[in-house]
């Protein structure tokens, strides 16, 4: 879409470009973008308080399994997942999806509950950094915010936490040799999940503004049909052999060991395509208090989205 390869039908685009989290904040507390990608956690979280700028379109622009996204001192005998009970661990914002799913697994899979850890939210490598939303949670979930002066990577590098969970790797990782990732073959460990589970997590969604929505009715779907046809884009890119797009000499062999596995339309779009990923994302926020009942779809995304068409 940026190239201009694929449109907007009925839209001229202005292209705002930047980090996740800066374009993040500036949604969904400033309502700046007419179109933007959003975190999906937080627009659940927005959405079952009414207060949800955004309809979302079911094109899910960011996955991630995040076995990989726990780090842990290497010193405080935390040789496995159920050994996090009872531990300090810090998460940049208690209602980033990254943290949202990381606790919903270690629950399902290792026993460890979100009221059996001590949560120090803050900053991964920014001082002062603030909650993107503020929260109301159930007394029994013990959040502490760090000082405005420190950061997570240095709490966790001298030691005053015992772990952090955060999609990127704090500083202090690969230079404090007593931090290490608590799944260091995060990649089987992420395999065995999915086949038991079926469970590829959607991190972030595509949002439009509401009261744009209410203008134009016809703007959800031809915005869905253009990521739609991006991605359809992306894959086919992916399997070109003969000059390669990605600079990684197994990449095509590397798709089809993930087809195999996962199946041919593994980066898949849609709700009823999604519906199992995004009732256990709800199963997991009900479960750390984030909201107190299940959203219905048509809240978090665009009704005429759920139709099928042929892009």
């Amino acid at each position: 879409m940026v190239d201009g390869s694929v449109s907007i039908g009925g839209c001229r685009i202005n292209f705002v470009h930047g980090p996740a989290e800066e374009l993040f904040q500036r949604a969904f507390r400033h309502e700046e973008f007419d179109i933007a990608e959003l975190s999906l956690g937080t627009h659940l979280l927005t959405t079952a308080r009414g207060k949800s700028y955004y309809i979302g379109v079911p094109a899910f622009v960011s996955r991630s399994f995040r076995h990989s996204a726990i780090y842990v001192r290497s010193d405080r005998g935390i040789d496995s997942a159920e050994a996090l009970r009872g531990r300090r661990i810090g998460v940049p914002d208690f209602q980033q999806t990254a943290g949202v799913w990381v606790r919903g697994f270690l629950d399902d899979e290792h026993g460890v509950r979100t009221r059996d850890v001590h949560w120090f939210t803050g900053g991964l490598e920014q001082a002062g950094r603030e909650v993107r939303m503020p929260l109301d949670l159930p007394e029994d979930i013990s959040i502490v915010p760090i000082s405005r002066t420190a950061t997570l990577s240095n709490l966790l590098d001298v030691g005053d936490i015992d772990a952090i969970i955060a999609p990127k790797p704090p500083s202090c990782f690969g230079r404090n040799e007593r931090v290490r990732r608590l799944f260091p073959d995060f990649r089987e460990a992420e395999e065995a999940y999915f086949t038991k589970t079926r469970l590829f997590p959607p991190m972030h969604t595509i949002g439009i503004r509401r009261t744009l929505v209410e203008k134009h009715p016809w703007l959800p779907v031809n915005v869905f049909a253009a990521f739609v046809k991006a991605k359809e884009a992306a894959m086919t890119e992916l399997s070109i052999t003969d000059t390669l797009r990605i600079t990684h000499p197994w990449i095509n062999a590397e798709v089809e060991r993930v087809k195999v596995l996962m199946g041919e339309d593994y980066w898949r779009y849609g709700v009823e395509e999604n519906r199992h990923d995004l009732d256990a994302l709800q199963r997991y926020a009900r479960t750390d208090g984030l909201i107190k009942e299940d959203v219905p779809m048509d809240q978090l995304f665009a009704a005429t989205t759920f139709d099928g068409f042929n892009f």
